[in-house]
């Protein structure tokens, strides 16, 4: 595979231990959390054609595998399908190499010789103001109507790139709790998701929650759910409009700010609030669709009511905010994507027996993957989610020391025969997307 680096490989069979973490209640033990969408019996007739690995091994993006149903329910009729509990998976805490007390003692070691904090630093200040200029200035000028008709789409373009970068760079170090060491002030920073539309709240529980303690594991983390057009893990239902997904994958994810600011939202607090992930996660429902709501209604107000009440043509106004959400849109999905779909990180299925085989660390690193980690631009704009094996393994050490964080990463994982995957550039890591995305929408 091209400009791919992979530095040692887990033996087959062979586990480690690791604390293993629930990542957002910050335990030593996996949150036996149950996966918030199971295979119902329609489901699972319409799957019987997908196929799977071995219950609790790994699946790269082009292996050929067994039926998804068995990783849900074995043997189970329709009617205790309805009422079966869903499954959910602890990680082996089995690590007699050691591996995660080595990296950390390592991570620990440069943090103490160089007296500086895990959180951020000035760096994060200037990001912040410039992310922050990037959305509101060209605000200010469509409000003040300096460039006439259509050449406002141009403001609105830079609003787009404002939105990707408060999302990547701002936003999610925050909502990670990793930008200060007072809980306040990562509150603060990270209602900046609401700012451009989104959901603090359900961005914790999808992101944080499920994506950061499930990685690559179907039905559990949402980030590789089946989608009605996309399938992006080996253990999804094939569709027959999925051989051509890897044509029309980057067109959608433009669609995908678009669809969590006005559809996506409300769906998963409603799911999250019947499943009881929000209560668990220590969230109030009702209060989060409070917020929520409100300050969607001002978002919208500030984007699309408000320039037309100023003057704005409403058709310039709806194009204008179309495109920032397709420009942001395509962006933070892409960052994303590169992270996990692509060739060399593995896909995994539920155990019924809730233990899945490697530790959450040795789990971590063998379903994420680096790109650009070279790249200062890179870094920069995307808040340091080029470098996601550190930020899988560390989320809460502020992004600002992934760079000199992965050189230690990439040595202890060598040093312990781990794999560590990375793409020398974005483009590498793009075309080896479209490739997983090609791979993953044949028929078995």
């Amino acid at each position: 595979m091209e400009d791919q680096r992979l530095f040692g490989c887990a033996t087959a069979g062979q586990v480690w231990k690791t604390p293993g973490s629930a990542y957002l209640c910050q335990i030593d033990e996996i949150y036996p959390l149950s996966t918030t969408q199971t295979l119902s019996p329609e489901k699972r007739q319409q799957s019987e054609h997908a196929t799977r690995p071995e219950l609790g091994q790994p699946s790269n993006a082009k292996t050929v595998a067994k039926t998804v149903a068995e990783t849900v329910a074995e043997k189970v009729d329709e009617t205790s399908a309805k009422t079966a509990s869903p499954p959910y998976v602890r990680f082996n805490r089995k690590d007699p190499r050691q591996f995660l007390k080595a990296l950390r003692e390592n991570v620990n070691t440069y943090f103490e010789e160089n007296k500086i904090s895990r959180t951020a630093d000035f760096r994060m200040g200037v990001k912040t103001a410039v992310m922050l200029s990037m959305f509101f200035a060209p605000l200010a000028l469509i409000y003040a109507g300096v460039l006439p008709g259509a050449w406002a789409l141009l403001l609105y373009a830079v609003m787009g790139l404002g939105t990707a970068g408060i999302g990547l760079g701002v936003m999610h170090d925050a909502n990670h709790g990793s930008v200060s060491r007072r809980k306040w002030v990562n509150e603060m920073l990270g209602y900046t998701m609401n700012l451009v539309g989104g959901s603090s709240f359900t961005w914790k529980i999808q992101h944080n929650l499920l994506h950061h303690s499930y990685t690559n594991i179907y039905e559990l983390d949402e980030d590789i759910h089946d989608k009605p057009f996309l399938r992006l893990s080996p253990h999804g239902v094939v569709k027959p409009h999925h051989r051509f997904q890897h044509l029309y994958a980057l067109g959608l994810y433009c669609l995908a700010t678009i669809s969590w600011v006005t559809l996506k939202d409300f769906r998963q607090w409603n799911e999250y609030r019947k499943n009881g992930l929000a209560a668990k996660a220590g969230f109030e429902p009702r209060k989060e669709l409070i917020i929520m709501s409100v300050t969607k209604a001002l978002y919208f107000s500030l984007l699309l009511v408000l320039p037309i009440v100023l003057g704005v043509n409403p058709w310039i106004a709806v194009l204008g905010f179309v495109l920032a959400h397709a420009i942001a849109g395509f962006i933070i999905t892409t960052i994303f994507q590169l992270a996990h779909v692509v060739e060399g990180p593995d896909h995994y299925v539920p155990h019924p027996s809730g233990t899945m085989e490697n530790t959450w660390a040795i789990h971590q690193l063998g379903t994420t993957a680096n790109f650009a980690s070279g790249s200062p631009v890179v870094t920069w704009f995307t808040g340091g989610l080029n470098h996601q094996v550190e930020h899988h393994l560390f989320p809460h050490i502020s992004h600002v020391h992934y760079r000199k964080l992965s050189h230690i990463v990439r040595q202890t994982a060598r040093e312990f025969d781990l794999p560590y995957y990375e793409y020398s550039s974005l483009w590498t890591a793009l075309k080896s997307h479209l490739r997983v995305l090609k791979a993953l929408g044949q028929p078995a």
